[in-house]
């Protein structure tokens, strides 16, 4: 799962979402750096992504790209998820995709001296082109998608799988709507788990 997801499943508690969020900045145990809150939300993150990644939904998912991306289809996949989050967003939360988003920032604001420098350095671009409520549209997709193949030096392809999101749209949609509920279910067990 991207970013949206990550925070979403996080629940309510300012900690966790903040140690969801930056966990893929933080490798190996330099988590035990952080408080002990941001450190389970961190090892949320990976549960979480253990649990994507071995799932038979998602591996179906990434099966229709695997010939055109290779390896990077399981990223494909986590923003295509997260489009699909966003899209039908009113599903599954009762506050506004705007409202939630503008409260996430604010509290990244609020918490800005303890973000890992990479993080620090994006945060800027992520608020001021608003990368969360872009993922709504197919639109905002393809930005996405457009700038991480930027950041494989062009070598993913990435912004061309539009292309297969469009071809493929009520396919992958069905997926989400398949596996994200046992993904929120999983989540919610494993917040209990660690607290």
């Amino acid at each position: 799962m991207n970013f949206l997801a990550h925070i979403y499943l996080s629940g309510t508690n300012e900690d966790l979402i903040i140690g969801n969020f930056i966990a893929d900045s933080i490798k190996g145990k330099k988590y035990l750096n952080y408080p002990a809150g941001i450190q389970k939300g961190i090892l949320l993150h990976r549960a979480i992504d253990s649990f994507t990644d071995t799932h038979p939904v998602v591996r179906n998912s990434t099966s229709r790209l695997h010939k055109n991306y290779g390896h990077y289809s399981p990223v494909i996949i986590d923003i295509f998820y997260d489009h699909f989050l966003a899209a039908n967003w009113e599903e599954y939360s009762n506050v506004a995709l705007e409202d939630y988003i503008a409260g996430f920032y604010r509290l990244l604001q609020k918490n800005f001296s303890i973000l890992p420098a990479p993080i620090q350095r994006f945060m800027p671009y992520m608020v001021e082109e608003n990368w969360l409520l872009s993922y709504s549209s197919i639109t905002g997709i393809s930005k996405i998608l457009h700038q991480m193949n930027l950041r494989t030096k062009k070598r993913s392809k990435m912004d061309e799988a539009v292309n297969e999101l469009r071809e493929f749209y009520a396919e992958f949609g069905q997926d989400f709507k398949t596996f994200f509920p046992e993904l929120l279910e999983y989540s919610q067990q494993k917040i209990k788990e660690l607290q």
